[in-house]
C-alpha cells in the first residue's frame, strides 16, 4: 500500500453546463416530429400533429423500444437490430457492440421508454419529416449490485419507413441531453466485467488485466469499510475504470493527468431519475475512476470513495463536514490496519496547518475554498466525536441528521442531542483535540 499523496476525492454528480453539439437541439413537449398517420410520410415539411397522433406515435416507438429491451434480456441480436437502419453500416456496428456490452452487465430487469420529444432541425432537414427525435430513458437493475431498478437517459432519432419506425441516430444530442454526464461504460468501446464477491469492475476489454488489479484493491477496501463503519453494508458496488473522461461525468477538472484534484468520485443514483436529477431517495452509487490514475491506484482512495457508498442510501441530509469527514475516518483507520504505515504526517499538517484558523465546521463554501483544508478539519470532527462517542453513536448521529436535518435549526437540535455540544461549541471543541 503506497500513500505519497492525498488526491481528493469528490462525491455526488458535478453540475456542469453542457456544451451544444452541432445539432441545434431544443426541448419541447409539444415538437412536431414523427407520427403513425400518412401525414408522416407525405413529402415536404413536417406536420403539425395532433395530441392523439402524438400519443400514437410514442405507443409505436415504446413498443419497439419494449422488444429491444427483451432482446437484450433474452440474449437475441437479431431482435435488436431489428429497428436499427440497415443503409448505415456504422451505426449497426455501434449497435451491435452497444448489444454485446449489455449482456456482460447481467440486468435482472431492464425497461426503454420515451421521455420527452426534442426538437432537432437539422435532423429533421437530414431525414425527413418523419423525424421523431426524442429522450429515452433506460430503467434497469444490475443482478448483484442494485437493490432496486435506476435510470439513465439517451438520445435516439427514428424515422418512418414503410410503415415501420427505424432508428437512424443514436447519439447526435448526446452533448445537449442533459448537464451531468448521462454517457455509461457501455456506451464506448468493447468492456470487460471482473466480479470479486459484491464488487463488479467494469473496464475496457483491451485492459483486463487492469480490472483485474483494481478488483482487488476494490475487494480489500470494501472489507475496510465494514471494519470501520458500524452500520450495515453489504458491500455491493460497480467501479467504473474505463479510459473515457466522458463516462459518467462531462468534466473531472481542470488540468490533467497528476494535476486532476479529483482521482475519483462516487456518482449516486436516484430512484426514479436519470442520473444526477434526483426525484426520490438514493438507490446507491457508482464509483468512478479518474481515467489519467487508473493504473495507480491507491486502496486508502477506494476506501474513501466506498464510505460514501456505504452511507449514501442511509440519507441525503447529513452535512458535508459529516459526509466527508467520515469517509476521511474510514480511510486513515484503514491505513493504519497495516502497521507498516501511519497517516502522523496528515494528523501534523491538520493540527499546525488547518485547525488554529478553524472558525465554523466545514460548509460547501469552505471544501470550494480550500478543499484540502476543509477535509482535514472535517476528519478531525469526526476523531473527536469518535474519540468522544465511540464510532457506534457516530452512526447513530450521522443516520438522524441524513434523515431529520432538514434545516439548519434541525441539524443544530440533532448534533445537541447526540453529542451535547452546539455546532459553535463543536467547532471549539476540535481545534483542542490533540488526537
Amino acid at each position: 500500500m503506497k500513500h505519497p499523496r492525498r488526491l481528493l476525492a469528490a462525491v455526488a454528480a458535478l453540475a456542469l453546463a453542457g456544451t451544444a453539439g452541432a445539432v441545434v437541439v431544443t426541448r419541447s413537449g409539444d415538437v412536431p416530429a414523427g407520427s403513425t398517420a400518412a401525414a408522416l410520410e407525405a413529402p415536404g415539411t413536417a406536420p403539425e400533429l395532433s395530441a392523439a397522433e402524438k400519443k400514437s406515435r410514442q405507443r409505436e416507438v415504446d413498443l419497439l423500444l419494449g422488444k429491444r429491451a427483451t432482446a437484450v434480456l433474452k440474449g437475441d441480436l437479431n431482435g435488436f437490430l431489428a429497428a436499427v437502419d440497415p443503409k448505415q453500416p456504422k451505426l449497426v456496428a455501434r449497435q451491435k457492440l452497444l448489444f454485446a456490452n449489455l449482456r456482460k452487465f447481467g440486468f435482472s430487469t431492464l425497461r426503454y421508454f420515451t421521455a420527452d420529444d426534442w426538437a432537432a432541425p437539422k435532423l429533421a432537414e437530414k431525414y425527413g419529416p418523419s423525424t421523431y427525435t426524442t429522450r429515452v430513458m433506460m430503467r434497469y437493475q444490475i443482478a448483484g449490485v442494485d437493490p432496486k431498478p435506476v435510470q439513465t437517459d439517451l438520445g435516439y432519432t427514428f424515422v418512418r419507413r414503410d410503415n415501420l419506425w427505424v432508428l437512424v441516430e443514436d447519439g447526435a444530442i448526446d452533448e445537449t441531453l442533459s448537464r451531468d454526464g448521462h454517457r455509461q461504460p457501455w456506451d464506448f468501446q468493447e468492456v470487460a466485467l471482473v466480479r470479486r464477491g459484491k464488487v463488479v469492475v467494469v473496464v475496457a476489454q483491451r485492459e483486463l488485466a487492469l480490472g483485474k488489479t483494481i478488483a482487488r484493491v476494490s475487494r480489500d477496501a470494501v472489507a475496510a469499510v465494514r471494519r470501520h463503519w458500524p452500520r450495515g453494508w453489504d458491500g455491493s458496488v460497480l467501479v467504473v475504470a474505463m479510459p473515457e473522461p466522458q463516462v459518467m461525468a462531462t468534466v473531472w477538472t481542470s488540468g490533467t493527468g497528476r494535476g486532476w484534484t479529483i482521482a475519483a468520485k462516487a456518482v449516486t443514483l436516484y430512484e426514479g431519475e436519470q442520473l444526477g436529477k434526483p426525484s426520490g431517495p438514493a438507490v446507491g452509487s457508482r464509483i468512478v475512476i479518474n481515467p489519467a490514475l487508473r493504473k495507480d491506484l491507491d486502496e486508502d482512495l477506494l476506501v474513501h470513495e466506498m464510505t460514501h457508498v456505504a452511507t449514501v442510501p442511509i440519507g441525503p441530509l447529513v452535512p458535508l463536514w459529516l459526509a466527508e469527514g467520515l469517509a476521511e475516518y474510514v480511510r486513515c483507520r484503514s491505513v493504519e490496519d497495516d502497521p507498516q504505515w501511519t497517516v502522523d504526517p496528515y494528523r501534523k499538517t491538520v493540527r499546525s496547518k488547518y485547525l488554529p484558523g478553524m472558525k465554523a465546521l466545514p460548509d460547501r463554501d469552505a471544501f470550494d475554498a480550500n478543499g484540502d483544508r476543509a477535509y482535514g478539519q472535517s476528519w478531525w470532527a469526526v476523531e473527536y466525536l469518535a474519540d468522544e462517542l465511540g464510532m457506534t453513536k457516530v452512526a447513530a448521529l450521522y443516520a438522524d441528521l441524513a434523515v431529520h436535518g432538514t434545516t439548519d435549526a434541525a441539524s443544530s437540535a440533532i448534533l445537541k442531542r447526540h453529542t451535547g455540544h452546539t455546532p459553535a461549541e463543536l467547532t471549539a471543541a476540535v481545534k483542542k483535540f490533540r488526537g
